[in-house]
């Protein structure tokens, strides 16, 4: 056994190793201690069945998983980006997230069915960090494949709200339809947190921005 009882209750985060587990897997969204101490003794007791696997699925996905340089999106390091060069079925619009949990989001409610430009954040504090938002390959892509409207879908926060406004600025030469979400999604709130219904409505009912 790798915990003891004391006081009538389990103590294995007493344990350092595992004290030290469960504070890195309580930063994890969703989950606090009592949730990372269930998960950690799950493992701990299915070390072939669960452990060994997990491991190197984690460290397959940090060797090969990277960040598109053209869309921002996630894709193996030997295989061409889904999101760039599937083009069947694709309408021409491109809709801009922050987060690929926003793209995963969208997709899964089956409401767009055109291209995603994903941020990878919001926070405009630097050149370098605006250079990670890869505004010149969104230019390059709305020419290159004639994309006759982007939809900005950041959040609703401040921050999410500056970075609409840099889009646009960014976009402002290109002469296409800019538009984004409609205000029913609620004041801080995030895509990736939002029901199906919701994300229905937001891009049923976008507004167009005026430059």
């Amino acid at each position: 056994m790798v915990y003891q009882v004391l006081s009538g209750r389990f103590e294995m985060d007493k344990i350092p190793e595992i004290e030290e587990l469960i504070k890195l897997i309580s930063k994890l969204p969703g989950l606090g201690p009592k949730s990372a101490r269930k998960i950690i003794l799950k493992l701990i007791n299915n070390k072939e069945e669960l452990h060994k696997p997990l491991v190197n699925s984690m460290a397959n996905v940090f060797k090969n998983i990277i960040r598109c340089e053209v869309c921002g999106s996630l894709k193996s390091a030997n295989v061409n980006c889904e999101n760039c060069n599937k083009k069947i079925n694709k309408v021409n619009k491109i809709c801009i997230v922050e987060t690929i949990a926003d793209q995963w989001s969208i997709e899964n409610s089956n409401v767009f069915s055109g291209y995603f430009h994903i941020l990878g954040g919001n926070v405009l504090s630097s050149s370098k960090n605006k250079k990670n938002f890869l505004i010149e390959s969104l230019i390059d892509r709305i020419k290159i494949l004639k994309i006759d409207e982007v939809i900005i879908a950041t959040s609703v926060t401040i921050e999410g709200q500056t970075m609409a406004y840099y889009i646009q600025d960014s976009l402002k030469n290109l002469d296409i339809k800019i538009s984004k979400l409609a205000q029913g999604i609620p004041m801080g709130g995030e895509l990736e947190n939002l029901d199906d219904g919701t994300l229905n409505s937001a891009f049923k009912n976008r507004k167009n921005i005026i430059i």
